[in-house]
């Protein structure tokens, strides 16, 4: 005798709810496995954890203050002392890119948030949308585009940044002001990225089947078209924090004359940086694209 409807959905779904995790964890397993394939992303995958973890535990190892001025020690090269020489004020160079390393990369993460945040926002209501919205979103982006952002990110660094010390304090100030800046001159390729993933997914027969059902717009981005274009969402966020040092990098670098050791030791440890991050996201790109072959 066939069970009442509610019985036989109580009897169901427990199994249901297993599968649906087994199915899940699978599809990330498999990533996993296909982006341990890819041996140049672990090895950068490895250089940037070692790099993380000194960065993070270094100073607490390495306790030389990095505002402590000795003139008599000003301009050395490397030694037992100073493993990576002096500045123009005697400042121990390796503590220093210890403290700054932190900065780095906390600028790069946060800025790639916003800049993932607000293009995925951006590119999924234009592909969703369409019609004036998508042409007018569009050209907005093409307008931010085009603007050289270099010298636009020094303009907006010198016209807010005392205002925004006063506010928040000195170190705090200009890092969120570095943050805002450059994670908003960073969303537009991820918006034009996930409104072309966007407009190939609304045609798919998934979605199709989804809206058939009488599924909310809103539904099927979150449920059915989102979860499909976030494998290259992840990959541009890769690109966005190696962005991001980089910019971060040449404002503290730049206009300033220093002999070669001072750049030669933060500007290896930047190049390691942006290369491991870079490898990582070419592994996920491979890792996450069902239709890439790994022999």
């Amino acid at each position: 005798m066939t069970p009442p409807n509610g019985i036989a959905s109580e009897a169901v779904s427990p199994a249901v709810a297993p599968a649906r995790s087994r199915g899940v964890e699978s599809l990330w397993s498999e990533a996993w496995r296909r982006f341990r394939k890819h041996h140049l992303a672990t090895f950068g995958a490895a250089v940037l954890v070692v790099m993380v973890i000194a960065v993070v535990v270094g100073p607490f190892a390495y306790r030389v203050p990095i505002d402590e001025i000795d003139f008599k020690a000003k301009l050395q090269t490397p030694s037992w002392a100073h493993p990576l020489g002096t500045d123009d004020l005697g400042q121990d160079l390796l503590a220093r890119m210890l403290y700054g390393g932190r900065i780095s990369l906390a600028v790069g993460v946060a800025a790639m948030l916003i800049a993932i945040t607000a293009g995925t926002m951006i590119g999924a209501v234009a592909g969703h949308v369409g019609g004036t919205i998508d042409h007018t979103l569009m050209r907005v982006t093409d307008l931010f585009l085009s603007l050289p952002q270099l010298p636009l990110l020094l303009l907006l660094v010198y016209l807010f940044r005392d205002a925004l010390k006063k506010v928040l304090g000195p170190e705090m100030g200009v890092f969120v002001l570095v943050v805002i800046v450059i994670g908003g001159l960073r969303w537009m390729p991820v918006a034009r990225l996930v409104r072309a993933q966007f407009l190939s997914l609304r045609e798919k027969e998934f979605v199709e089947a989804a809206r058939g059902l009488g599924a909310a717009p809103l539904r099927q981005v979150l449920r059915h078209i989102l979860p499909n274009a976030v494998g290259p969402v992840i990959v541009a966020g890769t690109i966005d924090v190696a962005a991001a040092i980089i910019a971060e990098s040449s404002l503290s670098f730049l206009g300033l004359g220093f002999p070669p050791h001072w750049a030669i030791f933060p500007g290896t440890a930047i190049f390691l940086t942006v290369l491991s991050i870079n490898y990582i996201g070419d592994g996920l790109r491979d890792a996450l694209d069902p239709r890439k072959v790994l022999s």
